[in-house]
């Protein structure tokens, strides 16, 4: 006789997980939230009297091999955050205010405190982002992953007045760049940090480098939301364009925003990059046009506004250690 749980799957225990959950995802709920835990889809309502011409707004994500370092430390709760706070970010760029988000978990074998410890992380950074967690799944797939090992996806929905979205399309040669410092490389760039760092280090070891910090320390700080600094930065001057600096660092994402017939130079010499940088590019040899492709380097959000409204907004927002980063120029193509 083969039952499921013989096969590697424990409804039992995922029924137990969910029922740990549930308060988690219940703090997360939002005025417009019109279903519980378990139905078969999650229904919201929104006040659309709000907004004269809404437009919805989506993204999709996931966390790519920080996940790997999660497994090295055994630490999962901010893991859930990272990709909240990525996916947001998303559409925040885009002018959007997120509505609610909805996660996929995926292992090999269930394991019911490392899943919590998960959706405990993307519980926190929902309430942060005043977004609800209005589903998800779990699926335990025993032929698929390795032992301890998981996965994550993770969409966020979300809304824009049309009049208020932000995609570039007013840029205009002259206007500046303004950089906002990352907490650290976020959630892209891990496949080459491990492949340089791993060789020489391990997640515990405290490279003089970075001061007191252990390289897996650095490597899981959260992925930071920007949704809060982007409200701030619109109430001081029209912003032509905002970046989410993930794959594909400074240049890659700029030029999603940028208009046909112009380019932009960014100045690297600009700010000070964080130390995991510079320890991942000294332990592995790595050329630094691999490194601004592969990382944020230490900026996380870019502002594109005029020239004139530069001053006003880096002192304003001097908290936020604003870095001026360079400037629209008109295309050599």
């Amino acid at each position: 006789m083969a039952t499921y749980k013989d096969a590697g799957v424990d409804v039992e225990a995922g029924e137990a997980m969910v029922e740990r959950i549930k308060p988690l995802v219940r703090k997360t709920f939002t005025p417009g939230v019109m279903t519980d835990i378990g139905a078969f889809g999650a229904f919201f309502r929104v006040d659309w009297k709000a907004y004269q011409d809404p437009i919805m707004v989506s993204s999709v994500d996931g966390v790519g091999t920080k996940l790997k370092v999660a497994f090295m430390m055994d630490k999962h709760d901010s893991v859930g955050q990272d990709l909240v706070n990525h996916c947001v970010n998303d559409i925040a760029v885009c002018g959007a205010k997120p509505l609610f988000f909805l996660d996929y978990f995926s292992t090999g074998k269930l394991i019911p405190d490392v899943a919590v410890g998960v959706i405990e992380g993307f519980s926190k950074a929902c309430v942060e982002n005043e977004c609800a967690l209005i589903g998800g799944e779990t699926a335990e797939m025993p032929d698929i992953y390795d032992a301890g090992e998981y996965d994550l996806a993770g969409t966020i929905v979300g809304v824009v007045e049309k009049s208020d979205i932000v995609d570039g399309s007013t840029i205009q040669m002259g206007d500046v760049l303004i950089g906002f410092p990352s907490s650290g490389l976020h959630t892209n760039g891990y496949s080459l940090a491990r492949h340089a760092l791993f060789p020489t280090f391990n997640v515990h070891d405290k490279p003089e480098e970075l001061n007191g910090v252990s390289v897996g320390e650095a490597l899981m700080a959260v992925h930071k939301s920007y949704l809060g600094l982007i409200g701030e930065i619109r109430k001081l001057a029209p912003v032509h364009g905002l970046v989410h600096v993930t794959g594909g660092g400074i240049p890659g994402n700029t030029k999603r925003v940028i208009p046909e017939g112009l380019s932009f130079d960014v100045d690297y010499n600009a700010w000070k990059r964080p130390a995991i940088f510079n320890l991942i590019q000294k332990a592995g040899s790595v050329p630094e046009d691999d490194m601004r492709k592969a990382f944020n380097l230490g900026i996380g959000l870019i502002a594109i506004v005029r020239k004139s409204d530069v001053i006003r907004v880096m002192e304003q927002l001097s908290s936020e250690s604003p870095v001026r980063l360079g400037t629209v120029t008109r295309s050599e193509n």
